[in-house]
């Protein structure tokens, strides 16, 4: 599991995940039974005690084209995905740590060719990854141009630095001589992390957040994370609604709208609170009480007449990566790991071969209502199913859609009767867009997927997005493995309108 994470951040030049970014940990062990989890998310910085002061604006806007907000680095938040590296293989890990950087270290040393969707990347952020000198020489070829397809890409700097961690462990960053030079980094950018913050840096431990879904038991990661009961409390309302006895959303327009009018409801989390005490007066949002059915009745009763925190606009004339794995044994273990930014982020500071993203450029709000040098929520939804005390499916998601995704894809597996693969190659719908004059939503669906009788039924304006830009329009990406208890059969299965790729052997 983690020699492959590590190995995905070299082979995408630390543009979408980072050896500094952030990692989601949800472990079912077959022999006692139990799920772990482990929340190595981003922090927030001690000294940063006016957020909503920090620079920038959304990593993209809604037609797929970067922002034009100035670099800075405030919007560096402390990353915990080595930390989770070490802790992980501490409690669980049988091979001797350096073993695991060793595939990592090789492709960093001897390069890989350039493929089309990474050379295409390079071509995006060219004038970003040309600002700073080290990030220049790391990222850029020596006249400054952006590698093309085909072209070898080498990272001398990244294979020292992980030749280091192998020997030293994780303290390298963050205690270390690393740690100095990523603070320095992020200092003569603007940024006000220090050392202090580097060094107070753990991984939470803790038990999984449990809530029984039909015949099984989904374990996910429990806050501070949020994803979690976002995946929890939607799948609640797809009960108490009917959803699930109904139709499925690609064979009828009443249960499309209800799916997405449900799918939509995530937009709370995102409110101030005092909105939402507004928009629901005494509605218990407490994170007990909104994993539970009685919570969901409420909340569906409210919605039910009419209260909702958004308007559909009616028919008129956040990148990233997942690993799932399974062993004959039983156990199953999925994490998500990103930088929460689009292709380095503005910002495009690389340090000894690592990348530091700006995920504080688009969450001053969060940011200031976790406090300084907090646990920042994630919106991560990563997790297990159980039934009858074994692991059946682990899964997870990323992307614009990271909660859509899994939304519908769980509801196929556990309520719809679908296997794995057909649950993700099942006509889903994704983040649904805003008409910029009246701020009101209009669905988004991939074109071609859903029966023009059905959409028409929503009642709701409707755009069908062409595949090749289903990624930049909030498709999300979700993956999954699942295992027959019985004969151990493994079946695997990832989106397929990007380049993830699942076996199962």
């Amino acid at each position: 599991m983690m020699t492959t994470a590590l190995m995905q951040i070299a082979l995408n030049a630390g543009a979408r995940v980072s050896y500094f970014g952030v990692m989601e940990f949800v472990y079912f062990e077959a022999e006692t039974g139990t799920v772990h989890t482990m929340d190595a998310d981003w922090n927030t910085v001690m000294g940063e005690l006016d957020p909503l002061s920090i620079p920038g604006g959304p990593p993209m806007n809604p037609d797929g084209l970067l922002p034009d907000h100035k670099p800075s680095g405030r919007t560096a938040l402390v990353g915990g995905f080595m930390k989770g590296v070490g802790a992980a293989h501490e409690r669980f890990g049988s091979l001797p740590f350096g073993e695991l950087f060793k595939p990592a270290i090789h492709v960093a040393a001897e390069g890989f060719p350039v493929d089309r969707r990474l050379a295409g990347i390079f071509s995006m952020r060219s004038d970003d990854l040309g600002r700073l000198p080290e990030t220049r020489e790391t990222l850029l070829k020596e006249n400054g141009q952006p590698y093309t397809e085909g072209e070898i890409f080498r990272q001398p700097a990244l294979a020292h630095t992980l030749s280091e961690f192998a020997v030293q462990g994780t303290d390298y960053m963050y205690r270390g001589p690393l740690a100095e030079r990523l603070i320095t980094a992020i200092r003569e950018e603007g940024g006000k992390m220090t050392l202090e913050d580097l060094e107070a840096y753990e991984v939470i431990w803790d038990e999984s957040l449990v809530s029984t879904l039909g015949g099984y038991e989904v374990h996910v990661m429990p806050p501070p994370m949020r994803g979690g009961t976002l995946l929890i409390e939607a799948q609640n309302l797809a009960e108490v609604s009917g959803l699930i006895n109904a139709p499925h959303w690609s064979e009828s327009g009443e249960s499309l709208r209800k799916a997405l009018t449900i799918a939509e409801m995530f937009i709370l989390d995102f409110m101030p609170e005092e909105a939402v005490e507004e928009l629901y007066p005494g509605l218990n949002r407490t994170d007990s009480a909104r994993t539970s059915p009685e919570f969901a009745r409420e909340l569906w009763s409210r919605m039910e007449s009419g209260i909702l925190p958004f308007s559909w606009s009616v028919q008129a004339p956040k990148y990233s990566d997942v690993v799932i794995t399974a062993d004959e044994e039983g156990n199953m273990v999925a994490i998500s790991h990103s930088i929460n930014t689009v292709y380095w982020g503005k910002t495009a500071i690389v340090v000894d071969g690592i990348s530091v993203s700006d995920p504080g450029s688009f969450q001053q709000a969060g940011i200031a209502k976790a406090g300084p040098g907090k646990r920042l929520p994630g919106p991560a939804q990563v997790g297990l199913l159980l039934k009858n005390g074994q692991a059946v499916l682990g899964f997870g998601s990323m992307g614009g859609g990271m909660h859509h995704r899994p939304f519908q894809a769980l509801l196929n597996f556990v309520h719809f009767g679908m296997t794995v693969d057909e649950a993700i190659a099942a006509p889903d719908f994704f983040v649904s867009g805003r008409e910029p004059e009246t701020n009101q939503l209009i669905v988004h669906v991939p074109e071609g997927r859903f029966p023009k009788e059905v959409l028409q039924a929503t009642g709701f304006q409707h755009r069908e997005i062409p595949l090749s830009n289903a990624e930049v329009k909030g498709s999300g990406v979700w993956v999954g493995i699942s295992r027959d208890p019985e004969t151990g059969e493994l079946k695997a299965a990832s989106d397929l309108r990007s380049n993830s790729a699942a076996v199962a052997y």
